[in-house]
């Protein structure tokens, strides 16, 4: 508790009791310790007396360091939407740094005149005051008055949120240990602060620093959260309770102890005109006058964020930025401490058409998860995240703070199955291979495939099994590419596979966004067996919208620091993975899914689509992953008990009725049609580009071949000399010059279609650092079914 000299009466030091005579020879020698230290620096110039070794005081104080590190401040960092609209606030201390000139001059009044009056008269130390508190104190025997000058409080303040800060607790007990040793360590460090700045950056530092209550750190904060105000337009009603509070900020808490607050800002208000700061009727004036509180909510972290999932999101994906610090620890301490601004890329319009279109079908208290993501085509950005449980710590009331939305590496959820909607890989690959989509396939309702006949990246699948494959629909007896899809077929889609090899579909996968491992790479891929995210299957489909052109889904645009400047851009990172006929070939495809007769006909949004349905075995989820020309979205349900494990749809009550056969066109489907058919006014009026007419073989131009380390100005003129766009992929790390370019991607002789985009990455200088060892992941924490090593939990891929 800080207390302040000239508000209580004193005892005579002549007229006191026997017994007290050997304790103020105690206070003499710390009076003459302390005079010592004025006059010659911190040297004690005396012997000891009553045990007091003054050498071995000297000595130690002599061996402090000569400055005070006086770090950046903390500060609160606040997260925003793509206009500008806070989501999210994070800190470790609510604090906003402002300068002493965007503090009200009544504020800084207030708090010197009643926590250190003489503060611009003496250096840091205010003799006068420091004596009458200590005979004071002695003569009460106790604390009842503070002889600390501001540049000393400062100190202590600094000395004890460095402590906090590292969770170093002895510093802590150091910090605010009642002993002769810390306030002579303080006053040193307190002569080198007033040695080394001004008075008005003292003031300034000490309004920063000051814990006000409430989590409200600097005068800003608690502004702010009392008032409603900046500090800048605080009035002296304001100022006084603010400037009360610093000596104990919980007594005096104004939300919890007002009574106690009001006769604080009274004493301070009484101090002021005792000092001729202001006049003896405006201070009466005043104290007539209630707090005139306006309390603003503090919130802190994701859960009281208006996209909390969103949020977490951001915060995982960031603390996985090597650029923000070498650690995660130290990338946390930058985000919860360094008072940043950062500009995502969600759009709450669609953030809160997700969340309603969610909550609509699928409950809190169900045994399933519902959940959308949204993922803009052509740049990446994630524009929505919903999902049907709450973040909380309330199991029972369906909470949790597992983020079945994202991938496992930022939501600790590991997915689920997506079924059928990975067969838009395998069509994919048909057509790159030059596959008409007019080929026919018997597709029997079951049929047995020698699973060693199917051709991997590495060769032939190592196994002589004959599996059987089984249709979880009707469909025509030899279907074409495009009934095949509309009716999802599966011993169509296992046939086609057979034709295309796993490999390149599985490559596609990876190249769009999913990543899988090797263990994936297996005759049932294309029913969809591994565990995946909605962000991963939107991000993957947008690819298909964007004419073949991935770019990585990122929640963030911009980082900038407490000053305002750029820290970090995060700009599109894309790449050509499928020439731009092919996709528009399966666009043309899958708007079969969403057109008249397809599964998702009632599911489409008044604007052209094309989709996929996924329901996988047992039915512990269905999938509906979909897009127009400018959006994408993945919208699943999954079967999950309370603490996360997979458990089939079947017979579960979701959003209030009873499932008794999921299909992902009428449990997983509504959420997706809900939202694009909320969103659809704000998404602009565009149509899908035709496939070429001869079935996509069509009119392929070969990507040239780029010299490495040469200009980028050559590199772009060969791209485009070639007929496509050229794309600058920014730096890599490569032994080529800084700035001339690494290599291209696709590379030089690949084939595409015109106007596709051939990216070129430039050098930064620096020779590629060896590669990391591969790493597979943990275990599941989320849903997720059961995998076999070939077949997988064969009957996946139901419509």
């Amino acid at each position: 508790m800080l207390t302040y000299p000239g508000t209580m009466s004193r005892t005579r030091p002549d007229r006191l009791p026997a017994r007290k005579v050997v304790s103020h020879l105690g206070v003499m020698l710390l009076v003459s310790v302390v005079l010592g230290v004025v006059v010659s620096g911190l040297a004690i110039p005396f012997a000891g007396v009553l045990g007091f070794a003054a050498r071995n005081v000297s000595d130690s104080v002599d061996e402090l360091p000569q400055a005070l590190k006086t770090e950046q401040l903390p500060q609160r960092t606040l997260i925003l939407d793509k206009s500008g609209a806070e989501i999210a606030t994070i800190y470790d201390q609510n604090r906003v740094n402002v300068s002493l000139v965007n503090i009200s001059r009544i504020m800084a009044k207030a708090i010197v005149s009643i926590e250190d009056y003489r503060f611009y008269e003496h250096g840091a130390l205010d003799l006068k005051g420091t004596l009458r508190a200590l005979f004071t104190n002695q003569a009460s025997n106790g604390v009842v008055q503070g002889g600390s000058s501001i540049t000393q409080q400062l100190v202590k303040l600094t000395l004890q949120n460095q402590a906090l800060l590292k969770g170093d607790k002895k510093a802590v007990e150091e910090a605010t240990a009642d002993t002769y040793a810390r306030k002579l360590r303080e006053l040193r460090y307190a002569i080198a602060l007033e040695k080394a700045h001004s008075k008005d950056w003292i003031l300034e530092r000490y309004l920063n620093t000051a814990y006000f209550g409430d989590s409200a750190y600097g005068i800003q904060a608690a502004a702010q959260h009392y008032f409603g105000v900046n500090a800048k337009d605080l009035d002296l009603r304001q100022s006084a309770m603010l400037a009360g509070l610093v000596q104990s900020p919980e007594a005096f808490n104004p939300t919890e102890n007002p009574q106690a607050a009001r006769n604080r800002r009274d004493v301070v208000l009484d101090r002021m005109a005792q000092l001729q700061v202001i006049s003896d009727r405006k201070a009466a004036r005043t104290k007539k006058e209630g707090l005139g509180l306006d309390v603003q909510p503090m919130s802190n972290g994701c859960v009281s964020s208006r996209a909390p999932f969103f949020c977490d999101y951001v915060i995982s994906y960031l603390r996985q930025d090597p650029d923000l610090g070498p650690t995660p620890k130290a990338r946390m301490r930058l985000l919860r401490g360094g008072g940043l601004t950062i500009t995502t890329t969600i759009d709450t319009r669609m953030q809160d058409a997700a969340q309603r279109a969610v909550a609509a079908h699928v409950y809190p208290k169900d045994g399933a998860i519902g959940a959308i993501a949204l993922v803009q085509p052509g740049t990446g950005e994630v524009k929505a995240l919903a999902q049907s449980r709450p973040m909380g710590t309330d199991a029972a009331d369906g909470q949790t703070f597992l983020n079945y939305t994202v991938p496992e590496k930022y939501g600790d959820a590991a997915g689920f199955q997506p079924g059928s909607t990975f067969k838009a890989f395998v069509l994919a690959s048909a057509i790159d291979q030059g596959i008409p989509l007019t080929t026919r396939i018997p597709s029997p309702s079951e049929r047995a495939f020698d699973l060693g006949t199917f051709n991997t990246c590495d060769g032939p699948y190592p196994s002589s099994e004959v599996y059987t494959f089984h249709n979880s629909t009707n469909g025509p007896p030899d279907p074409n590419l495009y009934e095949g899809t509309r009716e999802s077929i599966n011993t169509f889609f296992v046939a086609l596979e057979q034709r295309t090899g796993i490999c390149e579909p599985w490559k596609l996968a990876n190249a769009m966004g999913i990543e899988l491992d090797k263990k994936w790479e297996v005759p049932s891929f294309t029913l969809g067996v591994a565990d995946v995210s909605p962000l991963d299957m939107a991000g993957a489909y947008a690819t298909f919208a964007a004419r073949g052109l991935h770019c990585d889904s990122h929640p963030v645009t911009k980082i900038e620091d407490s000053e305002g400047n750029l820290l970090k851009e995060y700009k599109p990172h894309c790449a050509q993975v499928i020439p731009g006929d092919v996709a528009d070939a399966v666009s043309n495809v899958l708007e079969g899914v969403t057109g008249p007769g397809g599964f998702g006909e009632a599911l489409a949004p008044p604007q052209p689509s094309a989709g996929k349905t996924g329901t996988t075995s047992d039915n512990q989820s269905v999938w509906f992953v979909g897009y127009t020309p400018n959006m994408a979205g993945a919208a699943t349900v999954a079967g999950v008990n309370s603490v996360g494990h997979p458990v089939t749809l079947n017979y579960q009550t979701v959003g209030g009725s009873t499932i008794y056969e999921a299909f992902g066109s009428t449990v997983a489907g509504p959420i997706w049609g809900d939202t694009f058919k909320a969103i659809a006014p704000i998404l602009p009026d565009e149509d899908f580009q035709l496939p070429d007419s001869t079935t996509v073989a069509g009119i392929r131009v070969p990507v040239p071949y780029v010299s490495s380390c040469s200009s980028v100005d050559n590199a772009r003129s060969v791209i485009e000399g070639g007929g496509l766009t050229a794309a600058d992929g920014g730096f890599v790390d490569s032994s080529c010059p800084r700035g001339t370019v690494s290599y291209i991607y696709p590379s030089g002789g690949s084939s595409l279609s015109p106007g596709d985009t051939v990216t070129y990455y430039v050098s930064d200088g620096s020779p590629p650092p060896p590669p990391p060892k591969h790493h597979n992941g943990g275990g599941h924490k989320g849903g997720g079914g059961g995998h076999g090593n070939h077949g997988g939990g064969h009957g996946h891929g139901h419509h």
